[in-house]
C-alpha cells in the first residue's frame, strides 16, 4: 500500500497517457493509473505536489519506503539524484478510466529564451506516453489543499491568476453555478494562450496578454484591476493566486482601497519573482 503522507494525503504513484499543447507556453499533461481510484477531490483549486524524475531516470527518486521520514531522506539525496518537486493544481479528474489533468506553463523552453527553462518545463515539454511520476494528493474529496470556499451568501465572486493559476481559475469559473456574477482577470503570457472558457454564471473574462503590452506581473494587473469597475455588491468573494508579490498587491488593492472584507479574501502564492521553489521552500513564504 502507498505511504500515507497526512491524514488526507498520500502518495499515487502514475504515468503519463496523453499531452496536449494548450499554446506557447502552456501544455496539458493527462496522467493514469490503477492507484487514482482512490484519489478524491471535490475543490477546484486542489493543490498538488508532483515529484518528476531527473535526466535519464526511468522513475522518480522519493524513498517513500522510509514512511513518515521519506522528506528528510529525500532531501538528503544527492542533488542530482533527488526527484524534481513541484507545486500544481488540479484542471480536471475523471472516471472510467480513471485520469487527472495537470496543466504545465513552460518558461523558456524556446531556443531564443533569455531565461533557461527549468526541469520541471523541460520535463514537460518533452513527456510522452508511459513516462512515470510520483504525486501526493488527496484521499479525502474535502482536504485543507483546497482554497476556494466563497461564504454561502456570496453576491459577487471576484478571481485573479496569472498563467500558473490558469488551471484552478478556469476550473472555477467553469463550475459556477447559473446565476453567479463573476468578474475575472487572467494574466498569460502570449495571445495563443487565451483559452475559451464556456459557464453558466454570468461571468466577465478579461485576458490579460503581457506580451502585448511590455509589462511583468503586478503593475499590468494592478493598473487592469484598479480601472475595472466592479458590479455593486454587499458581500464579494475574492480569489488571488499567482506570482507572491503581485498577490500581495492586489490583496492590498481590494482589502485597501475597494473596502472589502479581508476575511472574504483568499489570496495565494504560488511562485515568487527570482526565487526557485526550492528557493521559495526553504524561505518559509
Amino acid at each position: 500500500m502507498p505511504t500515507t503522507v497526512a491524514v488526507a494525503f498520500r502518495f499515487f504513484s502514475l504515468q503519463v497517457v496523453r499531452t496536449r499543447r494548450l499554446g506557447p507556453s502552456l501544455v496539458r499533461v493527462t496522467f493514469g493509473g490503477e492507484e487514482l481510484a482512490d484519489f478524491r477531490s471535490d475543490g477546484l483549486d486542489q493543490s498538488l505536489s508532483l515529484f518528476l524524475p531527473q535526466p535519464g531516470q526511468r522513475q522518480p527518486v522519493v524513498p517513500i519506503e522510509l514512511g513518515d521520514g521519506w522528506w528528510q531522506g529525500w532531501r538528503d539525496l544527492p542533488d542530482d539524484v533527488r526527484a524534481v518537486m513541484r507545486s500544481y493544481t488540479l484542471r480536471a479528474l475523471r472516471r472510467n478510466p480513471d485520469e487527472i489533468d495537470i496543466d504545465f506553463v513552460l518558461h523558456g523552453v524556446e531556443p531564443d529564451a533569455a531565461v533557461p527553462a527549468g526541469p520541471a518545463s523541460r520535463w514537460a515539454a518533452h513527456a510522452a506516453a508511459g513516462d512515470r511520476v510520483l504525486l501526493i494528493g488527496p484521499s479525502v474529496a474535502d482536504n485543507r489543499a483546497i482554497r476556494f470556499r466563497p461564504p454561502a451568501d456570496t453576491d459577487l465572486v471576484v478571481v485573479w491568476g496569472d498563467g500558473t493559476a490558469v488551471p484552478a481559475v478556469s476550473a472555477i469559473v467553469e463550475a459556477l453555478p447559473a446565476g453567479t456574477r463573476a468578474r475575472v482577470w487572467l494574466e498569460v503570457e502570449h495571445r495563443g494562450d487565451v483559452q475559451e472558457l464556456t459557464t453558466a454564471a454570468d461571468a466577465e473574462v478579461t485576458w490579460l496578454v503581457r506580451a502585448e503590452h511590455g509589462a511583468e506581473g503586478s503593475p499590468m494587473a494592478l493598473d487592469a484591476v484598479r480601472r475595472a469597475g466592479l458590479p455593486d455588491a454587499e458581500r464579494p468573494y475574492v480569489w488571488i493566486a499567482g506570482e507572491s508579490g503581485c498577490v500581495k498587491a492586489l490583496r492590498r488593492h481590494f482589502v485597501g482601497e475597494r473596502g472589502i472584507d479581508r476575511r472574504r479574501v483568499t489570496f495565494v502564492g504560488y511562485w515568487r519573482q527570482g526565487l526557485t521553489e526550492e528557493e521559495l521552500r526553504e524561505s518559509g513564504d
